[in-house]
């Protein structure tokens, strides 16, 4: 077993590049001076890369190696024996701090089958929002359609580029810190400008995004080279209530608080931490988000560190058995509980 899967570690900012603007609420929790407004996401612990590219996206750990390499050199180790018995060696997760500074385009993602057939990926791409802050006067997601609407209806939209009537389309929902959204593969959505959130998703980078004009500079970056046509079979063109996939979790106050709706639970899983004194974890490969004060993270094989806001961290199961203490408000991201 490596040095570095015996305890968590502390990870800089990675922000790759992107075609929409936002990152100023990451810099702020962060502590950190804003960039040039493109790095809107901060993909935490990544083992995965921008669709398309080699290394773009990926964590680089503080010994210099690329957190996928470490994995993949000591699966075990990393993300313990039920779980490379049922993911061999992938994380199953992508955790991203995303901060939208503009409304975010039209667009939705692939089924595990989906990707499987058409991008020859194990993973589509479900995913889900934890706010953890808004900025503006209005703050808003739009998840799913609000009544069917034929796939013809959408082959036109996407012909024209009708964005008022994409938009129009879907559920328009309010929301505040606290609120946690998810996103099965197949529902359209968009968030909006100043929603910035905790997301966790399956580890790829497909999105398939209708509203393109203005946004991406082709079409074909739209449809991923498939042909929209293509693309919008993985599309649900049904109606969706807003109800189903949003949770409120502000007002709990227990110390340990399970964030997503039940449906997530195969894909990938999240708690609120407010220790206040001490919480025990079990033993888990984990990502952490640190979103305010100050606390300690002891694990079971002599590992310690602080947490500070701002901080992300993470934790391999080689660690063992965890206890997080302190004044503080952790968000703990997993991959989904093995089942063989």
């Amino acid at each position: 077993m490596t040095e570095s899967a015996k305890w968590p570690i502390k990870l800089p900012a990675n922000q790759p590049r992107q075609f929409y603007r936002g990152g100023s609420a990451i810099a702020a929790l962060r502590g950190a001076p804003t960039a040039d407004g493109f790095g809107p996401e901060d993909w935490v612990a990544s083992t995965t890369t921008l669709h398309g590219q080699p290394e773009n996206g990926l964590t680089r750990l503080p010994d210099g190696r690329w957190l996928r390499d470490a994995v993949t050199a000591d699966p075990r180790a990393w993300l313990g024996p039920r779980h490379v018995a049922v993911f061999a060696d992938s994380t199953a997760l992508l955790v991203k701090l995303l901060d939208a500074g503009q409304r975010l385009p039209v667009h939705f993602h692939p089924s595990d089958s989906f990707a499987g057939k058409h991008f020859d990926s194990h993973f589509g791409k479900t995913e889900a929002w934890i706010v953890v802050g808004t900025s503006g006067d209005d703050p808003r997601v739009y998840p799913g359609f609000r009544e069917p609407v034929s796939a013809a209806t959408v082959r036109e939209w996407v012909h024209d580029q009708d964005s008022d009537a994409m938009l129009g389309a879907l559920n328009s929902v309010g929301v505040r810190p606290g609120d946690t959204v998810y996103i099965p593969a197949g529902l359209p959505h968009a968030i909006g400008e100043g929603v910035f959130v905790v997301e966790l998703q399956q580890p790829t980078d497909f999105s398939l995004t209708l509203e393109w004009r203005d946004f991406l500079p082709a079409p074909e970056k739209g449809h991923l080279g498939i042909g929209f046509e293509t693309a919008i079979e993985a599309l649900d063109t049904s109606a969706c209530d807003p109800r189903t996939i949003i949770k409120h979790t502000a007002e709990l106050a227990e110390p340990r608080v399970d964030l997503l709706v039940p449906g997530s639970a195969p894909f990938f899983r999240a708690d609120r931490l407010r220790p206040s004194p001490a919480l025990t974890l079990d033993a888990s490969f984990a990502v952490l988000v640190v979103l305010d004060g100050q606390g300690t993270l002891c694990t079971e094989h002599g590992g310690e560190a602080e947490l500070a806001k701002g901080d992300t961290y993470v934790v391999p199961y080689a660690a063992g058995e965890a206890e997080v203490s302190g004044e503080t408000t952790v968000i703990r991201c997993r991959p989904p509980e093995a089942q063989r």
